[in-house]
């Protein structure tokens, strides 16, 4: 057996896409003579500065013979590959053996490379260590996700299912012609096993991308046949290819524990929680609070729910200070982009000026610890009343719509969870 990783061929801008190209070299190592027997699509770290929308590697399972394999690799990237894009650098790793034989050390790189940030120097020395064959493009900067799929079938424990679809390639750049209804009567007859097809709420088709790549749409979930038989279902403009995956996506792999105080930049985490300020509305929609540690509560991060996450920002807003959560989501410049969230438990009181029993006005401080009274009834008060909150937000988890899901991120669908799920369609 031999393991094709691939990484870092699309751009931004001008298109192209690194599952197309895995698609176009498993065709040719068939027309080759040789089997695939997998293919993998991994999504590393979502924080690293450098990725596409997705950060998405690449591996083929294979029995073709290694050098064989990276040749016909370079054949298919060298005129596909978007390398007049200066972000694009592309690479390919190819490992000799069984994927199940790829050494521990690679596994471990692979599993780091989905929360950390990791570099060239380190993913290069490590396929010369243990005697892979890689090669780079402009920079290079590819074999680290190149790598991060060799070792992907070892290092990852939880696999999903994509099917993607791929237009004619000469269509790429114009708009994609997919009927919206047949995706949504498709979708609605494979929920839950198939997730994230389309946004409900939103009347979005979000398995339709807006990139100009090749990729016409992408149905995921849990079971490779009814992925499959959505795509079937769906009708569209021609499609030239499509290829399923097994892959992470859907997982929260990219989600480490941690606690307040020791959340860095560029990682993803799971973490405990105090609300410590009233949600806010900032500029452009955003919505920010504060969360502190419940055992250190000198220790604060911001918590944002960006515009593009619309209904999720309703969730947030009906958050009070007091509130036990528990938070999920990037950091980035010190404040955690919520993905998901869940309430532990809920403030159901709170304190307040007393009101007076005859006229039903606010009553105002008689002064320094001495109660309140109403200045026109004369009607006094010795404390602060107490007054039951009414709450919109139960007692669970809490996620962003699927318009705005992370690949990586798990649905609450796919359950699991540790408490009720209120899952978004």
């Amino acid at each position: 057996m031999t393991v094709i990783g691939v990484d870092d061929t699309d751009s931004r801008t001008r298109g192209m896409c690194t599952t197309y190209l895995a698609t176009r070299l498993a065709a040719r190592l068939g027309a080759d003579g040789a089997s695939v027997r997998r293919k993998l699509l991994i999504r590393l770290n979502p924080a690293v500065e450098h990725k596409t929308r997705g950060n998405a590697a690449l591996a083929l399972h294979t029995d073709a013979d290694p050098d064989r394999a990276l040749s016909l690799a370079a054949a298919e990237l060298d005129p596909l590959a978007e390398t007049d894009d200066p972000r694009t650098s592309p690479g390919v790793v190819v490992a000799p053996g069984s994927p199940d034989e790829v050494p521990n050390a690679v596994r471990s790189f692979s599993r780091r490379a989905v929360r950390d940030i990791l570099d060239r120097e380190s993913a290069v020395d490590l396929a010369d260590r243990v005697g892979y064959r890689h090669r780079g493009w402009s920079g290079g900067r590819g074999q680290i996700g190149a790598l991060a799929a060799v070792g992907a079938w070892g290092a990852n424990g939880t696999w999903t299912h994509e099917r993607i679809a791929y237009r004619e390639f000469d269509r790429c750049g114009t708009p994609r012609e997919v009927d919206e209804a047949s995706v949504f009567d498709a979708a609605e007859a494979a929920y839950p096993t198939v997730w994230d097809t389309v946004d409900r709420t939103a009347g979005e088709a979000v398995c339709v991308p807006n990139a100009p790549g090749p990729i016409l749409y992408g149905i995921r979930g849990d079971d490779p046949d009814a992925v499959e038989a959505v795509a079937d279902r769906i009708r569209s403009e021609p499609v030239e290819r499509a290829a399923t995956f097994l892959t992470n996506q859907g997982t929260d792999a990219h989600l480490r524990d941690g606690t307040v105080g020791d959340l860095r930049d560029g990682g993803a985490y799971r973490v405990d929680g105090t609300v410590a300020s009233d949600p806010e509305t900032r500029q452009g929609g955003h919505v920010f609070f504060a969360l502190r540690d419940r055992s250190d509560p000198a220790s604060r991060v911001d918590c944002v729910a960006f515009e593009p996450t619309k209904r999720f920002r309703d969730r947030i807003r009906g958050l009070r200070p007091g509130d036990d959560l528990t938070v999920c989501g990037e950091v980035s410049g010190g404040t955690v982009k919520l993905e998901k969230f869940a309430v532990r438990s809920l403030r159901r009181t709170e304190s307040t000026t007393p009101t007076c029993s005859g006229c039903g006005r606010t009553m105002e401080s008689a002064g320094r610890d001495q109660g309140y009274r109403c200045r026109d009834c004369g009607t006094t008060a010795a404390e602060r009343a107490t007054v039951t909150l009414d709450r919109d937000l139960e007692v669970g988890w809490y996620e962003v719509p699927p318009r705005a899901r992370r690949h990586i991120a798990k649905p609450l669908v796919r359950g699991g969870f540790d408490a009720p799920a209120h899952p978004e369609r």
